[in-house]
Order: C-alpha cells, then structure tokens, then sequence
C-alpha cells in the first residue's frame, strides 16, 4: 500500500536527506510533503529532488514556518486536503540561539519552544482533529535533552520536552496502532549543528545522511522490531 509522509525542517539537513531517502529508496513511501521556511535553498533542493522523482511519486513542498502556530494549522490543514493523509510523520524542524544563562532573551526561549515543542504537538493535534491516523511519528530531539549542557539551556530543556512528550504520544495514540519514534542524534553536521559549535570540523563528525537512514528504517517493515522510547543516534 503506498504511502504518505511529511517532513518539516525539510529544506536542508537531516529533513531534506529523509525526505530523498523516502522518495527515491522506500518502496512504500509514493508522497513526500515537505515543510519548510521560505528559502532559495527550499526552492532549489525541491527542484533538484523532482528531477529525480520515478514514475508515480510526487513531493508536494509547501512553506511555513513551523514556529507560527496558526500558519501552521492552516498549512497542515491544506496539506490533508490535497494528499488525503498522513502515514508517516517526521518532526524535524528546529531552533536555537545559544547564549549563556544570564543573556537569554525569553522572546528568543519562546521561539525555541515553538519551534522545537509546540509546533510537533501541533502537527500531530491538528491531524488527529481531521480525522487522520498515522501509521508512525518521528519525533527528532537530542542527546543534549538527555544531558543538559552549558550555554544551551533553551535547546536542551525543548529537547527535553520533546523526549517526555514523545512518551506520552506513544502510549495514548497506540490504541490507533500508531508506533511514536523519539530519536535523539548526537552530533550531526547540520546548519543548527554549526550554530551551537561553530568551530567544530563537520567532516569529524555524524552526517544527516546517517541520521536519515536510520529514520528510513524505522519507517520499514524491520522498524517495528525497533522498540524504545528514546532511541539515541550517535559515531
């Protein structure tokens, strides 16, 4: 049975390499929707993938930013309507600024919340409002929600909550059949990677190919042998 998916944070990184794994390399996956803020790397990384897309699948991109609630509604509101549901979602998106304790601006902790928090619960709220069932979420948090570390206290205290709220999605959705996946990568060589350490060597360190794949198979039929409720990714 074909399927359906939705990545947000899909323009770049961890998003954009699941979003080419499930549309070109899973055999059940044919709809790829993709999330993502309004950008030139948006634009050109959707129109690399359609050049590649086989007979039968399609990507249907649509911009929002996941940190404005009600754009966000609207937007996973729309794309229920035009694909018909969502089988598999895969909350990527993420934020933060990292500063010290005493210099953390709350507009700036509000946004990481938004973004890192609320927005995934308002993704999978809105669809169960509509009606839809998933066959699997994907909750992206971090090692750094598992370990708080100096200078990142919004991203590690968001983390977190994701991790504790992937937990509690897990047990009331699973009268749906629905499998929640919380996954926590270590280091990864993203543009959010490089804000938090700016003066590390990506090439040293886990590639979002890596963490993708590891999505793609949580997303086959092996991936139900996968059970945890925090399944850390990391070298």
């Amino acid at each position: 049975m074909s399927k359906t998916a939705l990545v947000t944070g899909a323009s770049r990184g961890i998003g954009l390499e699941t979003t080419r794994r499930f549309i070109l390399n899973n055999d059940d996956v044919t709809t790829v929707v993709m999330f993502a803020r309004a950008s030139e790397d948006f634009d050109a990384n959707v129109a690399a993938l359609e050049k590649e897309l086989p007979i039968g699948r399609r990507l249907v991109p649509i911009t929002v930013d996941v940190g404005d609630r009600e754009a966000l509604k609207q937007a996973v509101t729309a794309a229920y309507e035009q694909v018909g549901g969502i089988d598999i979602l895969v909350n990527n998106a993420g934020y933060t600024n990292p500063v010290p304790l005493q210099q953390v601006d709350m507009a700036d902790f509000e946004k990481t919340i938004n973004v890192n928090l609320y927005g995934p619960f308002t993704i999978v709220q809105t669809l169960l409002n509509l009606g839809n069932r998933f066959d699997l979420i994907v909750n992206i948090a971090s090692t750094a929600g598992i370990t708080g570390r100096s200078g990142w206290l919004t991203y590690s205290a968001s983390k977190a909550a994701v991790i504790n709220m992937s937990q509690v999605m897990r047990e009331e959705l699973s009268i749906y059949g629905t499998r929640v996946v919380c996954l926590s990568p270590g280091r990864t060589a993203t543009a959010l990677r490089k804000t938090l350490a700016p003066d590390e060597d990506p090439s040293t360190i886990m590639q979002p190919g890596h963490v993708a794949q590891v999505i793609n198979t949580m997303s086959s039929p092996v991936g139900r042998f996968i059970d945890s409720e925090n399944i850390v990714v990391r070298q």
